[in-house]
């Protein structure tokens, strides 16, 4: 069982990070070609898509500073949290000035918390980060990331890796299949150099982290839903604020749903058994 040194850990809090980056046509067309979606309208000048500023700002660490679920190694930026599992929990992302494709950008990110609890599932520990991505020295986009670690799930304790706690939704307005395969896993791993294994090694995610199958990105869940919600309204987001509830898994039938409430757009993605693996609310 791991002790979690809470004096320890805390002293990561407000360590800050600077990058720099260009907004690559390029990147972004091999971004609409994993999630199949037209590349015509990506050219120098057109204003980045919501959430697709994630597959920029990339750290490519040699494999000596990688951990052996493939992300870099923990006590760097990030504390060193000792539970088995890392994974995205959500976060709120408000977008505040629209970035063209083709840009010089800079990101700062500062460790704004971390907590400890108790779940049905164990000891949790949670991570925020404030991410704020500038453009011409104002803030474009500003992101707080909230990031779990967590015990890995005794191997067949449940189907998916996650409790099966259901989720009351509203009935759907919009509805559209989402069926990711292992290509698209790879694709968008490739396009945010990220190596953790849950997301290729099968082998891995059943004998050490306790996953059935594949995992599918956090990221890449939440940026189908920013696509889907801003399709269904027909304008920019301007908040789009999202929580993982359960770890959806590749060969399984995943459904977006979009339903309005009150004066904002609620989608979330269905899992075959009725629960929800992300939901988000969005405001235009």
């Amino acid at each position: 069982m791991s002790v979690i040194n809470m004096s320890f850990l805390r002293q990561w809090l407000g360590r800050e990070t600077l990058a720099e980056d260009v907004l690559s046509v390029r990147q972004a067309q091999l971004m609409a070609a994993t999630l199949d979606v037209p590349q015509d309208a990506l050219k120098a000048g057109a204003a980045l898509p919501p959430l697709w500023h994630w597959i920029y700002f990339l750290e490519g660490l040699p494999p000596s500073q990688l951990g052996q679920d493939g992300h870099p190694a923990r006590g760097g930026f990030l504390p060193p949290v000792p539970l088995a599992n890392r994974m995205w929990a959500g976060g709120n992302v408000q977008f505040l000035v629209e970035i063209p494709l083709g840009a010089a950008v800079q990101k700062r990110s500062v460790i704004q918390s971390i907590d400890h609890k108790q779940g049905r599932s164990g000891e949790l520990v949670f991570v925020t980060v404030l991410h704020q991505v500038l453009h011409q020295g104002q803030v474009a986009i500003s992101e707080m990331h909230d990031i779990v670690y967590k015990d890995a799930t005794p191997l067949g304790a449940t189907s998916n890796g996650a409790s099966n706690v259901a989720t009351s939704m509203p009935p759907p307005l919009h509805s559209k299949l989402f069926s990711p395969t292992s290509t698209t896993l790879f694709r968008y791993s490739a396009l945010t150099f990220n190596g953790h294994r849950i997301h290729y090694d099968v082998d891995y995610c059943r004998e050490v982290e306790g996953y059935g199958n594949l995992v599918i990105h956090g990221p890449l869940s939440a940026t189908v839903l920013a696509g889907f919600a801003q399709d269904i309204a027909g304008k920019s987001i301007k908040q789009f604020r999202y929580r993982g509830l359960q770890p959806g898994l590749i060969g399984a039938e995943l459904t977006l749903n979009a339903a309005f409430e009150g004066d904002h757009l609620c989608v979330w993605t269905g899992l075959p058994n009725g629960n929800v693996s992300m939901r988000a609310d969005v405001w235009f």
